[in-house]
């Protein structure tokens, strides 16, 4: 009753008839026509109405699924092949956000992550995208080795070799990989001056290689020269450590006629010329007997000029 006299003797009846009728009334945006719409309508004192709530747009309508992080990426593949337990931390967020995942509720209470139809698609996109890099990878390995064949050198690809560290207080011994190792035709040991090749075709890999010292470290410790080959636009020659060379691929490009025009265009990213941007220093190394069992119980590649052994006959 209080209340009620306060009001009626700050405000008339119409106006608060007309009070009501605003704060009822919807936003502008969503006309309600059960109520009638009063121009110039304003409380005493009042502040005015507080505009809807904007809230982000997906993450998948502002991210393509082609610029998705690894993380991302990486996720998606642990729970495509898992059970979907959820992990709750805000990468998986923003898959749900994204609807690259969906939330499954089973019928004891538990919930787990399901992959959706966009999801599959990244995977699909990223899993293609993977093997066209390593399709380059390997066409540029190919082609390295053949230029060392060329040069008369003897040629290994997916080497597994031990390469000795120094390091307080004992050596300590890592696996190597090299995608090209090479030595010189020769029967001299002080001469066989062993190469490592290593391949890049993205950016990428190339700094998660250098990231490894341990990796680089050991390439020097098997040869008298490391070479990093990358495909032309990925890195500068400054990025590239000062012991180890950098050689460039630049991409094959044809000229094709369209009408009376010509236009250019790329045909292969890693069939065009090799060009040393910088030399590597060359250190007098000789192999190590763990070295040479290797590479004898390794196959070396054969030489694309030597002719295949004709078949034996008996007499």
């Amino acid at each position: 009753t209080v209340r009620a006299a306060a009001l009626n003797a700050r405000f008339k009846p119409v106006e608060v008839t007309r009070a009501a009728a605003f704060l009822c009334a919807p936003m502008p945006d969503r006309p309600n026509p059960s109520v009638p719409a009063e121009p110039g309508l304003a409380l005493p004192g009042s502040v005015a109405p507080l505009a809807p709530l904007a809230f982000p747009a997906p993450l998948a309508s502002l991210t393509p699924l082609a610029s998705l992080a690894p993380v991302h990426r990486r996720r998606l593949r642990e729970l495509w092949r898992s059970a979907g337990w959820p992990s709750q931390d805000m990468v998986e967020v923003e898959l749900l956000a994204a609807g690259l995942l969906e939330r499954v509720r089973e019928a004891g209470g538990r919930e787990t992550l399901r992959v959706t139809d966009a999801g599959v698609q990244a995977l699909a996109g990223t899993l293609a995208h993977n093997r066209q890099a390593r399709s380059l990878h390997e066409q540029l390995v190919a082609r390295v080795a053949r230029e060392m064949q060329r040069d008369g050198r003897i040629v290994w690809r997916g080497l597994a070799l031990r390469a000795p560290l120094a390091a307080a207080p004992a050596t300590r011994w890592v696996q190597a990989m090299p995608d090209v190792y090479s030595i010189r035709h020769t029967t001299r040991e002080d001469l066989v001056q062993p190469l490592v090749h290593e391949i890049k075709v993205r950016r990428a890999d190339l700094l998660a290689d250098l990231r490894q010292p341990d990796k680089r470290g050991a390439y020097l410790a098997l040869a008298s020269q490391c070479w990093y080959v990358l495909k032309a636009g990925i890195a500068e020659p400054e990025e590239i450590p000062a012991e180890c060379g950098v050689i460039v691929v630049h991409a094959a490009r044809s000229v094709r006629a369209a009408g009376a025009q010509s236009a250019q265009a790329q045909d292969d990213p890693v069939g065009g010329p090799l060009e040393v941007l910088r030399p590597a220093p060359l250190r007098a190394h000789r192999i190590d007997f763990a070295t040479w069992v290797a590479l004898a119980r390794a196959s070396a590649l054969p030489s694309p000029d030597e002719p295949e052994q004709a078949p034996l006959r008996e007499a």
